[in-house]
């Protein structure tokens, strides 16, 4: 079963395949200079070992060493060149690889984003960008060469030793047939589950881990790190006990291994003794020759059992890329539009993946240039999707959204400069301020960033920074306050001068003070623009144009402010609510 879900992985793998396919030549370059670095190593040590065994037994003249000496200076020089040039070659399609599967991913990753973040945790994300693809990166190095370098050995060997005799072919045929064939089909069989269970472990810690230290606080206030520590430890150890059991194996398999190449060389040795004995002076140098050309061949053989169980590893890493949505290289170029940017959603209809539930489900709205609209729902209700569906992050399963006449979808890379986001989480990287505002507009000038933090009121924080723009912003922005860092955010759509600006729970963890005056600034530096504001409750609504609520995938309630406190019961039990006087509506 693991085998055929193995095979079938790699048959189907769409990550992975296309740079083999693409750089073949580079790769069989590579490969056969990997053969021909072992066969200089065998070559050195039969010239090596003849010419130690010819200057033994003192010939008439030291000329008949010449040619060997000769030998021994080509093969010497010979393998550390070819050595060099095909790590050379082979790095050079590793990190080809690398960039171009991390460039993949990251395309992957936005164009789903939504989906992303429902189906999977922030863990996840992490372990595909960093344990996946690093570990992929020794794909070439741990499986491919290995295997198929011993396999070309291999069947130069057999093909000399044929030429040769047939008994020492029979005979490398059987022995090291046990050490290219029989000894990776065990290994697969009696590790290929166990490191597949690893990897899963492996996984699973690292998506456990990466979230529990995000919201190591929830556990400090909760006062359970104990028992999360106790938790973690717990699965750690599993992890470690599969793997000492996989260490157990393959250091006996390594013991049987050595056996077998001892018998080979021990093969080797009586064939050369009944090839060569009796035949004169020069007998014991073939001998030694032989003998001593097998040995470097070792190193060709060793690693074939550990690639073997490697590649299980691999192939859950290309089944978890393969996971993720298709990119499309060749997508068309984003539009241009000109405007007006009016937001147009037309029977629109969303479900998540595996999903049979609708989100969203003949939703109609029209927002035109320059209005502001607060959409508010129960969690659930389809706030966010609509959000994504605006942004172009999702497509719907029906119906259409567009910006300014054009499906979001469409704008591809070129969505930030049309539509921007505020988020209830801002993030901060670990840069320097003047870098993270500069991800609004990469061009934007110190004047112009000091402007844009002038219009959010944050000049005085800018004259307390010890460095100014230049100071560095730890990660997460854990240097400001709530408020500063949604003031960040706002600077740098500020600076990104997009039409339309959606504000995606903008206020959520904040106190009501820092709220009432962050909404404040954000209604005033926003005049003009589109605003969608998803919000949870009514705060600061009384300030839009327009109020949307939406139930079970459609519109409930729609108009301004005014008009839904005048003539919807709904409406003002809603507004009372949210006030803490009244019941919540039905």
């Amino acid at each position: 079963m693991r085998t055929a879900e193995f095979a079938r992985t790699w048959r189907q793998d769409r990550w992975v395949r296309p740079f083999f396919k693409r750089y073949r030549k580079t790769l069989a370059f590579a490969l056969l200079l990997g053969a021909a670095t072992f066969a200089f190593a065998a070559g050195l040590m039969v010239t090596s070992g003849y010419l130690i065994s010819a200057a033994a037994a003192v010939p008439e003249s030291v000329l008949a060493l010449n040619l060997p000496l000769i030998f021994v200076r080509i093969f010497g020089i010979g393998k550390p060149v070819l050595h060099y040039f095909e790590r050379l070659a082979s790095h050079d399609w590793v990190l080809r690889m690398t960039s171009g599967l991390r460039l993949a991913l990251y395309r992957a990753m936005e164009k789903d984003a939504v989906v992303f973040r429902t189906a999977r945790r922030t863990g996840d994300a992490l372990g595909l960008l960093s344990e996946d693809i690093g570990h992929l990166q020794n794909l070439y190095l741990r499986t491919v060469f290995p295997s198929v370098v011993a396999l070309l050995v291999w069947f130069a060997l057999l093909a000399i030793a044929g030429f040769l005799s047939l008994a020492l072919l029979a005979a490398l045929f059987l022995t090291l047939g046990a050490v290219v064939v029989l000894a990776p089909l065990v290994s697969v069989i009696a590790c290929g589950a166990r490191r597949m269970r690893i990897k899963a472990c492996r996984n699973e810690l690292y998506a456990e881990l990466t979230d529990n230290v995000l919201g190591v606080s929830d556990w400090v206030f909760s006062q359970r790190c104990g028992a999360y520590l106790e938790r973690y430890r717990a699965s750690e150890a599993a992890m470690k006990e599969l793997v000492r059991a996989e260490q157990r194996f393959s250091r006996r398999r390594d013991v049987a291994l050595q056996v077998l190449f001892g018998a080979t060389a021990v093969v080797v040795l009586m064939w050369a003794a009944g090839r060569f004995g009796g035949q004169g002076t020069d007998a014991a140098n073939w001998i030694a020759a032989f003998v001593l050309g097998f040995f470097p061949l070792i190193d060709a053989f060793a690693p074939l059992s550990s690639a073997a169980v490697d590649a299980f590893s691999f192939s859950d890493s290309v089944q978890r890329l393969n996971a993720l949505p298709e990119v499309d290289d060749h997508a068309e170029k984003p539009p241009v539009p000109s405007g007006p940017f009016d937001v147009r959603i037309e029977g629109a209809a969303y479900r998540y993946p595996g999903s049979d539930k609708m989100v969203l489900d003949g939703l109609d709205l029209f927002v035109p240039q320059g209005q502001k609209v607060a959409v508010l729902g129960r969690s659930g209700a389809g706030k966010s999707t609509l959000a994504a569906l605006v942004r172009g992050d999702a497509a719907p399963v029906c119906g259409s959204v567009t910006l300014a006449g054009v499906p979001t979808v469409r704008f591809g890379e070129a969505m930030p400069s049309y539509v921007g986001v505020i988020q209830q989480r801002t993030y901060l990287f670990n840069m320097t301020l003047r870098e993270n505002l500069r991800i609004g507009r990469a061009d934007a000038s110190d004047d112009d960033i000091r402007t844009a933090l002038a219009s959010v009121g944050l000049s005085g924080l800018l004259s307390r920074l010890p460095e100014g723009l230049d100071t560095m912003v730890d990660e997460a922005g854990l240097r400001f306050s709530g408020g500063e860092r949604h003031r960040v955010a706002l600077a740098r759509v500020l600076l990104q001068d997009a039409p339309v600006v959606i504000l995606d729970e903008p206020t959520v963890g904040l106190d009501p003070v820092t709220e009432r005056d962050l909404l404040e600034t954000l209604f005033e530096v926003l005049e003009g623009r589109t605003v969608i504001m998803i919000t949870h409750h009514l705060q600061g609504v009384s300030a839009m144009d327009r109020v949307v609520f939406l139930e079970e995938g459609r519109v409930a309630l729609d108009g301004s402010p005014a008009e839904l406190a005048r003539a919807s019961e709904r409406y003002r039990t809603l507004l009372a609510f949210d006030r803490g006087a009244a019941a919540p509506a039905p």
